[in-house]
């Protein structure tokens, strides 16, 4: 017998596919629109310029000042820029960053988004902003902040670094693990979340040895849709709380700290949490935390959160700071396990 349950549909409108990019006069079109503000971030200002020229007039001009963890003060003059080039849309071109300050611009202002994603970050396709204020990483659910157009075209990814390929699309599987044990899961979201963690455990392997493996790029685009939007629908627990505050407060990279702290985060609930969490574990060879590390660890990702940066004296305020209004989880939080599952996370150890 299935158990009752609420599934909530993401209404933005998916286009997939090699070459999907040169729909973007299309996508703009569509929305009612004539003048597009194209956001980047400054390494990626030429490929931001790049689809300005191709839009002509359709462009209101170029911001390529997007940031990690979307500090307030740059949504203020991207803002600002959008009125004075009289924008009424917006295109998002790049990875969290990007999308991030898209989203951040539309939540104050109701500005259409057009994401063109090249990351596995996932974000674009879900309610959920996070953003940065005087040290504090803070996140808000508003249909406003939902792009209505996501673009998913796999030859963008194919110049991803392949450091950046793989943390991001463990960030995208952190969302898909988290959403199986979540408390508003449901046989929906939970199928969505094993599709898309299956995907990135098939391609990422390829997309290690082969970069350039079109097949692989376009299954591991699929699979960080799947994740993000799961990410979407529910909500999400101790790992994105963890990830959010290390982020937000540590002004660590925010993919390579969802790939540190995702066996870790997993193996702390694994037990709470284990019927949810058992299709995953399988696939990861019966252990969820440890197969998990197992995995990032052949692929090359960052184990610890001292090669990102992380001080080991910041390590009592981070565990303070990431107890303090805790999300929900299936394991109560507490603070002195929390500091030891940080502590491992900064060394690496294996979690147990």
């Amino acid at each position: 017998m299935v158990a009752p349950f609420t599934y909530a549909v993401s209404p933005a409108r998916i286009v997939f596919g090699a070459g999907s990019v040169c729909r973007l006069a299309e996508m703009v079109e569509a929305q009612g629109c004539k003048r597009a503000l194209v956001l980047s971030t400054r390494p990626q200002q030429q490929m931001a310029n790049e689809v300005a020229g191709r839009l002509g007039p359709l462009a209101a001009g170029v911001f390529a000042e997007a940031a990690m963890h979307t500090p307030v003060d740059v949504t203020e003059r991207a803002i600002a820029a959008y009125q004075d080039t009289s924008a009424d849309c917006l295109i998002a071109i790049g990875g969290g960053s990007t999308i991030g300050l898209g989203k951040a611009i539309a939540y104050r202002n109701d500005a259409p988004q057009i994401v063109v994603a090249t990351t596995y970050a996932g974000s674009e396709v879900t309610p959920i902003l996070g953003q940065t204020e005087n040290g504090v990483k803070t996140t808000v659910r508003h249909p406003r902040i939902l792009p209505e157009v996501v673009i998913y075209d796999p030859d963008l990814t194919l110049g991803l670094p392949v450091a950046m390929s793989i943390s991001s699309g463990l960030n995208a599987m952190a969302h898909a693990v988290e959403g199986l044990y979540a408390q508003d899961r449901n046989p929906i979201s939970s199928m969505m979340a094993m599709e898309g963690i299956r995907a990135l455990k098939q391609s990422l392997p390829t997309i290690l040895l082969r970069p350039s493996d079109i097949d692989a790029r376009s299954q591991a685009l699929y699979g960080s849709w799947l994740c993000g939007t799961v990410l979407g629908a529910v909500g999400m627990a101790l790992h994105h709380k963890l990830c959010h505050t290390l982020g937000g407060s540590f002004d660590l990279p925010h993919a390579e700290t969802h790939a540190v702290m995702l066996p870790h985060s997993a193996a702390y609930n694994a037990k709470a949490a284990a019927e949810a969490l058992a299709p995953a574990a399988d696939l990861f060879g019966g252990a969820i935390g440890g197969g998990l590390h197992t995995f990032a660890a052949s692929l090359g990702a960052p184990l610890t959160l001292k090669d990102l940066g992380m001080k080991e004296a910041d390590l009592d305020r981070a565990a303070e700071l990431a107890t303090r209004a805790p999300y929900w989880n299936p394991r109560p939080i507490e603070q002195q396990a929390i500091r030891a599952l940080l502590q491992a996370a900064w060394e690496g150890a294996p979690p147990q």
